[in-house]
């Protein structure tokens, strides 16, 4: 039990179920929901404590809340983590390596998910300049070719085995992730799209909603988020007209042409090919400034190579599929477009599509998200449920709000004693501090020189994993440890640095 500190067990069991929203604990699996099941089977791994941590899309199915519980945990866990996600803030606070998978390619970036993107467009534009340095150079051989140079000499034929090897490198292009502007046309929407009135929704024990009136106009952009089984799902059901009212009522534009992107991807006929489901909605379509769009572009524009239009749908990843199902609502030219959990199984290339044409889409978007990169790029306006038919409004982005419940959230936590309960040491007021003691001053006068050590040992790690191959996975993740151990002394002994040098003199 010592070896294997077990006395805990019982307890981190029951702090890992509760944190993941699991609080009935004598609850059979076989009545848990989809999504519950998951987060069992996330919580029986976490409480593993395993040296290698394997996580596949850790925060689908997740509120915010327990994402960032989750984070917070595996900031500290002890062992190596290898996740594969979408969720960008999350990668931002949990990784310290990205690899990334492009075009049959393995590149491995170090930090976090924003360092990556940095590091991933220096990579791109030297490979770019170095192909276009290839090019000039083949350009110049080329014309020596074609004078009818004959490999008389030994360095003529090393000159022409030069060529062939440029002939071949300059015709594998770089494959490079486009800048894809989607651009597609769609009906007028009126100013008015939809408005609930007085509306209630029970379902089972659930009350979704109670007496509940909201004005959704043109242009808006408002994101659902909130607790799981808070009823997101169901309201965004009601919206687009799929789940009647208990009382109140519901109107809807005349002008609204809606689009609905479910959870759950409509069924799609396996034996179809790709291009062919796309032709059941049209052939092509225009975009805003009246041209015509083919589907074969549309496909491309979406992240499927011509040489996939003609596979059969059942070849395709759940990811595509997706992707694909994606593709078709918006070739409808939608005015109004209802989005639930759209981040879930859809690849980081394929979201920021999705996130720019939202950008500059003119009609309405509901979404139902917990992904928190997502929600900052496409809403302005939150309706947070909380349960119960507690629904709260905010206006702004959803980090402010999770800022400001956080905030709100140490400010309530901490306790105050009523007078008569405090102790005489509690009532008196606390000595000022006005110097440093002997033995502070030491310490401080030594700080700027082991700050100075620090900086320099930090500066020689980062020169030793700049040499070294990127294949040399061991010897790097050593020194990437180091570093990470280097700046967290770093900012422990400026921190201190700061607090004494504030009573010198």
């Amino acid at each position: 039990m010592n070896e294997a500190d077990a006395w805990t067990a019982e307890n981190d069991v029951k702090t890992i179920l509760t944190q993941l929203h699991l609080d009935e604990l004598d609850q059979k699996i076989a009545n848990l929901s989809g999504g519950q099941k998951k987060r069992v089977g996330l919580a029986q791994i976490l409480i593993q404590s395993p040296d290698l941590l394997i996580l596949d899309e850790p925060t689908n199915h997740l509120d915010f809340d327990s994402i960032d519980w989750l984070e917070d945990y595996l900031k500290n866990y002890q062992g190596a983590l290898l996740i594969v996600t979408h969720d960008r803030y999350f990668l931002d606070h949990v990784a310290n390596q990205i690899y990334e998978l492009s075009f049959g390619k393995l590149y491995t970036y170090q930090g976090n998910y924003e360092d990556s993107v940095r590091q991933k467009a220096e990579r791109q534009e030297k490979a770019l300049q170095k192909e276009h340095k290839d090019q000039q150079l083949y350009k110049k051989e080329l014309a020596w070719m074609k004078t009818g140079a004959k490999a008389r000499s030994t360095k003529q034929q090393a000159r022409i085995n030069r060529f062939e090897k440029l002939a071949d490198k300059v015709s594998n292009k770089v494959q490079v992730d486009q800048n894809i502007d989607i651009n597609l046309g769609q009906q007028r929407l009126g100013k008015k799209v939809i408005e609930l009135k007085e509306a209630s929704l029970k379902l089972g024990e659930h009350q979704i909603i109670q007496d509940f009136s909201t004005m959704i106009n043109a242009g808006d952009r408002i994101g659902i988020t909130g607790k799981n089984g808070a009823g997101k799902s169901s309201f965004l059901n009601i919206l687009a007209g799929q789940l009647s009212l208990d009382s109140g009522e519901l109107i809807i534009g005349e002008t609204v042409k809606a689009a609905y992107y479910r959870q759950q991807t409509e069924k799609i006929p396996e034996d179809k090919r790709v291009i062919n489901y796309l032709n059941e909605v049209a052939q092509n379509v225009v975009n805003t400034e009246g041209e015509r769009i083919s589907t074969t572009q549309l496909l491309e524009q979406f992240l499927f190579p011509r040489f996939m239009h003609g596979t059969l749908i059942r070849k395709l990843s759940g990811g595509e599929k997706r992707r694909l199902y994606l593709l078709k609502l918006l070739m409808m030219q939608p005015n109004v477009l209802f989005l639930d959990e759209p981040t879930n199984d859809l690849d980081v290339g394929t979201l920021t599509i999705l996130e720019n044409y939202l950008e500059t889409f003119a009609g309405t978007v509901v979404t139902v998200s917990h992904d928190r990169y997502f929600l900052d790029k496409v809403a302005d306006r939150l309706l947070i449920f909380d349960g119960d038919a507690k629904i709260e409004h905010y206006s702004g982005q959803f980090t402010d709000y999770l800022k400001q419940e956080k905030q709100s959230t140490r400010v309530t936590s901490k306790k105050v004693l009523p007078a008569s309960h405090k102790s005489e040491a509690a009532v008196q007021k606390p000595k000022v501090k006005t110097k440093l003691t002997y033995a502070e001053q030491i310490e401080f006068d030594n700080l700027e020189q082991e700050i100075d050590q620090i900086e320099q040992k930090t500066k020689d790690v980062k020169e030793q994993m700049a040499t070294i191959s990127g294949d040399d996975y061991l010897q790097l993740g050593d020194l990437q440890q180091q570093l990470t151990t280097l700046e967290k002394e770093s900012e422990e002994k400026m921190a201190r640095w700061e607090e004494l040098g504030q009573y010198v003199d």
